[in-house]
């Protein structure tokens, strides 16, 4: 896909199946049993069969692999396999490499997962404790030295430049936590269910790392969820209506690290996501106006407020008035922060649901969704769209 160029992926390719666990902190079994019961889970909503998949996608950070998955829920020989790095990054790229292989006839059913015990097992939000030196951790060199141990020390740096570049207050973040988590609480799958916040719970929140609260950081869930992708045509006779593929992108910025990327030019925004911003733009042959409902990658609230800004829904810094007016309906399922952190893969199921017209808390008429994947690393991002 080129950065410079429309591509012709859109409308090649469609989700016609979703499928999860339950959410908790403690699920009391494996990551690979969560991840055979995810895929099983949305093989059944697809209306097929382990014998029809042949391609399995996943991210790296997993602790099982596509063939692992593959023999333990009955899936037989695979023609197509993959995985994409940068963890939350990948998440959004795994429904695009499956509608690559399909578009291009190298698989006809792929599933799509990620399942781990991410509360009762290895906590991501932990940080660095270990690393095997790689050119990757070099990077990462320049900043643990100095305190900047965890993905919430790494997203506090750019959190406060955005801040103080546009004369804001903590509290423009917290219009995020408050708007997700009423969502949340009227969604039964969601673990902050019937637990709305106000935006004095937000700032009453403890510090983690100035400027970001308790509130403004996402969970830590045990759970699994799978994504059944084929051809628009094979998705049509299946149960369910098809949530088409209209766009899908990849994107890293220049002088882009994992999530220490100190050394850019500017550190309010995201350019890795603008890079997906105008992929997806230009593929779909739509504007921010055409969209009617967000799904934004919640891991850190001062990332969907820059998210907004480089999709081109709002100008510089104007973000929060965005969220507090509530102009655009946005991770309606709750979110990272509300239903559960599952590396941004039940927010692809959530965009599904609204194209279906099945959402807990459905946007009227919805027929375009804009989904994203993980920030301050290479990311991905999708549009979807109902079929007719």
């Amino acid at each position: 896909m080129s950065v410079r160029a429309k591509d012709s992926l859109g409308g090649r390719a469609a989700i016609a199946g979703i499928g999860a666990t339950e959410f908790s902190k403690d699920s009391g079994r494996s990551e690979l049993k969560l991840a055979v019961e995810a895929v099983g889970a949305a093989l059944d909503d697809a209306g097929l069969s382990p014998a029809d998949v042949d391609g399995m996608v996943t991210f790296t950070m997993d602790t099982s692999p596509e063939i692992t998955v593959a023999q333990a829920a009955g899936i037989g020989d695979l023609s197509f396999f993959s995985r994409v790095h940068y963890g939350g990054g990948a998440a959004c790229a795994t429904v695009q490499q499956a509608a690559l292989a399909v578009a291009t006839g190298v698989a006809e059913v792929v599933v799509c997962y990620r399942a781990f015990n991410e509360r009762s097992g290895r906590r991501f939000g932990s940080g660095v404790q270990h690393r095997e030196p790689s050119a990757e951790g070099a990077a990462l060199g320049w900043a643990l030295p100095f305190g900047l141990l965890t993905p919430a020390s790494w997203v506090a740096m750019a959190a406060q430049r955005y801040l103080h570049a546009y004369g804001l207050g903590p509290e423009a973040f917290g219009q995020v936590a408050v708007m997700d988590r009423a969502y949340a609480a009227t969604n039964p799958a969601a673990y902050f269910h019937g637990k709305p916040i106000t935006l004095e719970d937000h700032a009453a929140s403890r510090w983690i790392v100035e400027p970001l609260r308790l509130l403004d950081c996402c969970q830590e869930t045990d759970g699994g969820q799978a994504i059944v992708v084929t051809s628009v045509e094979r998705a049509r006779d299946l149960p369910h209506r098809p949530a088409v593929i209209t766009a899908a992108a990849q994107g890293a910025g220049r002088g882009q690290e994992q999530m220490t990327s100190f050394y850019r030019d500017d550190m309010t925004g995201l350019p890795e996501m603008g890079v997906v911003a105008r992929q997806l733009w230009r593929s779909a042959g739509l504007a921010p106006g055409e969209i009617d409902v967000g799904i934004l990658y919640d891991h850190f609230t001062p990332f969907v407020l820059m998210q907004l800004e480089e999709f081109g829904f709002c100008g510089p810094g104007e973000a929060a008035d965005f969220v507090a007016e509530r102009r655009l309906p946005l991770n309606t399922h709750g979110g990272q922060l509300g239903e559960a952190y599952l590396h941004g893969m039940n927010g692809i199921a959530e965009a599904v649901r609204q194209v279906r017209g099945t959402a807990v808390n459905q946007t009227a008429g919805a027929a375009t969704a804009l989904v994203t994947a993980g920030t301050g690393v290479p990311t991905s991002g999708l549009i979807l769209g109902a079929d007719g």
